[in-house]
């Protein structure tokens, strides 16, 4: 009796250690939250500058690429 009661207590020593770690590291992580909002905004934001920019271009690009593959003028 005294060996199950020991590795009953191992084991949930061993959860509890794991379960606390676990908690204490999601504690650690929420404050990146508003970086990332951040640079996904900013991605966003130059994707959208470049687009503006350079979209007249790629558009040219794209539509004489597609006119020599399929032989269209």
């Amino acid at each position: 009796m005294t060996t199950l009661h020991t590795a009953y207590h191992r084991v949930l020593g061993t959860i509890g250690t794991r379960v606390l770690s676990n908690v204490r590291h999601r504690r650690r992580d929420r404050g990146d939250v508003p970086g990332w909002v951040l640079i996904t905004v900013m991605t966003a934001g130059l994707v959208s500058a470049l687009w503006i920019i350079a979209g007249p271009a790629l558009t040219e690009m794209f539509t004489n690429s597609l006119a020599s593959v399929t032989g269209r003028k």
